[in-house]
């Protein structure tokens, strides 16, 4: 899980003065020195926490407290703050430009999942009314151009391209009069890259920006590589100018000290993180919905944007008219559990809760397996469409038979069902439940 690592120091740093009454000078001392700790562990560039810890310490002394809160509660809003100033402020949109087509330029050294980030980007942009076109410029790299078009063909988005002996800068002037001739209105192009900056790569990429003036130069980095990261954005800032940051691998990197640290060393904010390999794992960067998800405050928001982005609200309403009917069979449970999957891993959905600070911990102590999902798929997919429907049918012959063909045992299939007609009941009485509370002048939120 993203800042991890990060997430769980600074919780137990705080959570000494949570709610507590007086703060003494040294409950503060012990608290930053915590912080700092935790920050330093998380692989932040010195000089930025050098300067965070100081915000703090002069916000916290001599500060009059809120009379609605306590002197711990009035440190950790403090704390949140300014994380969540050191995180950029507010969210950075990308800008749109007046007459279309927006020409959008990846930048970023080799390695950085920038090729994958462009499909991620442009299937990110379709889904929010755009009609993006992606712009094969990387001429170097082996198979660059053919993974474009691979993950075009996958998202159904168009692909301009002219090989790989055209000069990167004839391919980007070109892509922008096919926008026009495609009624694209965004042009994401992808660059080459290098192992390491140098003035050939350096060169080539400027020629492009004075070429097509592009609206936004985002560079991608990789979160793994910590501190290089923030050198590397430096670089290219210094260099080239750049617009923001894409930050890739997020999800792997427990640390989390680059998009800590790239703010607040060059300037630019960072506008997408990739949180997953799937070609929908890109989210629009908010440092306040980070910071209260490292400080353990959850981020409901993000979550509720997340369901509503993935389930059909007509679907939701027939669903619901099955449950109240007692027609809600394994089909619909089987297709419940696969929206359900779309919104990611259990464990990036608990993040997003308030208070479930260090997830893969908590998951491992509840004994929960996200590989049972996958076997309970397979098990219903296993059935035949009569005994998804009427699992009163399901003799032990038909459940063996189901066992062999998912590859899990009778147990499994037993169990499963057992769990389901549990569920069922549950379903029945939350009815019931709700017909008594209607005549008291109130029903249940999801039994309307």
């Amino acid at each position: 899980m993203a800042f991890e690592g990060l997430a769980e120091r600074l919780q137990n740093a705080i959570k000494k003065i949570r709610g507590s009454q007086k703060v003494t000078e040294d409950d503060l001392k012990e608290t930053l020195r915590e912080v700092r700790m935790a920050l330093l562990e998380a692989d932040v560039n010195f000089k930025v926490i050098k300067d965070f810890i100081a915000r703090i310490k002069e916000r916290a002394v001599g500060q009059e407290v809120h009379a609605s809160l306590t002197p711990g509660q009035f440190i950790i809003k403090i704390v949140n703050e300014e994380l969540t100033d050191l995180l950029g402020g507010t969210q950075s949109k990308l800008m749109v430009a007046s007459k279309p087509p927006t020409v959008i330029m990846l930048v970023g050294l080799q390695g950085a999942g920038k090729t994958t980030t462009a499909g991620k980007l442009a299937n990110h942009l379709r889904k929010n009314g755009k009609k993006p076109l992606l712009v094969a410029g990387d001429v170097y790299r082996p198979a660059a151009i053919k993974q474009l078009q691979v993950l075009g063909e996958q998202l159904n988005i168009p692909v301009f391209s002219l090989g790989d002996q055209v000069s990167p800068v004839e391919i980007a002037k070109q892509s922008i009069s096919k926008a026009f001739s495609l009624a694209c209105d965004t042009v994401i192009i992808d660059t080459a890259g290098r192992l390491h900056i140098n003035e050939e790569l350096m060169g080539e990429l400027k020629d492009i920006k004075k070429t097509v003036k592009p609206h936004e130069i985002l560079l991608v980095v990789d979160a793994m590589t910590g501190q290089d990261a923030v050198t590397v954005a430096e670089s290219f800032n210094n260099d080239l100018g750049i617009d923001g940051l894409i930050v890739t691998k997020l999800d792997g990197d427990a640390r989390g000290g680059a998009v800590l640290s790239v703010k607040a060393v060059t300037g630019r904010p960072v506008k997408f993180v990739g949180m997953g390999e799937k070609l929908d794992a890109l989210e629009p960067f908010h440092p306040d919905r980070m910071a209260s998800r490292i400080l353990g405050m959850g981020d409901v928001l993000s979550l509720i944007e997340k369901a509503q982005s993935v389930f059909d609200a007509e679907d939701a309403a027939k669903l619901e008219k099955k449950m109240r009917n007692e027609e809600f069979t394994l089909e619909q449970f089987l297709e419940q559990m696969q929206q359900v999957k779309k919104l990611g891993s259990l464990e990036s959905i608990l993040g997003m809760l308030p208070g479930m600070g260090n997830i893969s911990q908590k998951l491992k102590d509840a004994n929960v397996d996200e590989k049972e999902l996958d076997r309970v798929e397979a098990i219903i997919r296993s059935m035949t469409l009569a005994e998804r429907r009427n699992p009163n049918i399901l003799n032990g012959s038909r459940r063996k038979r189901i066992a062999t063909g998912s590859g899990t045992r009778v147990q499994d299939v037993n169990k499963l069902l057992k769990n389901f007609e549990q569920s069922k009941k549950m379903m029945k009485k939350l009815k019931g439940m709700n017909k008594f509370a209607t005549k008291g002048g109130f029903k249940l939120p999801f039994m309307q």
